[in-house]
């Protein structure tokens, strides 16, 4: 990503609706589907400013790693530690060392996320799990995917083939941004219709609405952890298991 999309990240991840939505259900799946007793060993891959990272330690030990040095300078002033400048697609830490890895909207970044796929395997102890989200649906391309820098967008089942073709098994498998969908998909579709150099979608709300809208995901979170699989949605989310 550019630089100034992570300042943007740092001044609204904490408290804007769709980073702490996708935060919390990511933080949610780790403790459902992580195997053993806490705290778990966990790897937050492309960890971006630290905030996923920093909540995680209520329950884990985390390592976190991403190619952008000024993201992890972010995280060291949150207090973190076990930071690492690095590329998905090469990990440097030792095979089967991890008990899950977070990985929040970072495989579309990606030349070769197969590589990366088959990386996380290789780091994940057995039983151990990924936790991921993508953006969803290549009919959703527009100016908010070039200006994050952005190679593809997915469907859940080329998520789902693409992981078993590296030895995971899906345990989840879901669209997330459900309830909300109808309404991304006309500001995407406004979007593309702007002249202009490309910028990313994060549209500011009032306090109230940003409430109601953090309320809104955690709903739709209970529902993909004690329901099922949301039928369509912005954003793929997906729970993946490397076997004994």
């Amino acid at each position: 990503m550019n630089a100034e999309e992570y300042v943007k990240m740092h001044d609204l991840e904490d408290h804007y609706w769709w980073f702490v939505g996708r935060r919390a259900l990511a933080l949610d799946l780790v403790r459902e589907y992580a195997s053993g007793p806490p705290p778990y060993k966990v790897l937050d891959l492309g960890c971006g400013t630290g905030v996923v990272s920093h909540d995680m330690q209520a329950f884990a030990k985390t390592w976190g790693l991403d190619f952008n040095l000024q993201a992890l300078a972010f995280c060291q002033e949150r207090g973190l530690s076990n930071l690492a400048q690095g590329d998905a697609e090469r990990l440097p830490y030792r095979s089967d060392t991890f008990d899950a890895i977070t990985s929040l909207d970072v495989f579309e970044h990606l030349k070769d996320d197969e590589v990366a796929f088959r990386e996380a395997f290789r780091v994940l102890k057995p039983q151990g799990i990924l936790v991921l989200s993508v953006p969803a649906f290549k009919s959703l391309w527009g100016p908010h995917d070039i200006a994050l820098h952005h190679f593809r967008r997915y469907r859940r089942n080329e998520v789902a083939r693409k992981l078993e073709a590296e030895g995971f098994q899906v345990v989840k498998n879901s669209y997330s941004v459900f309830v909300l969908f109808p309404l991304v998909v006309l500001s995407r579709l406004i979007e593309k219709l702007k002249t202009g150099p490309a910028k990313a979608s994060l549209p500011k709300v009032p306090e109230w609405l940003n409430g109601f809208l953090i309320w809104i995901q955690k709903l739709e979170a209970g529902m993909i952890l004690k329901v099922g699989n949301l039928p369509w949605g912005s954003s793929v989310v997906t729970v993946a298991r490397k076997p004994d």
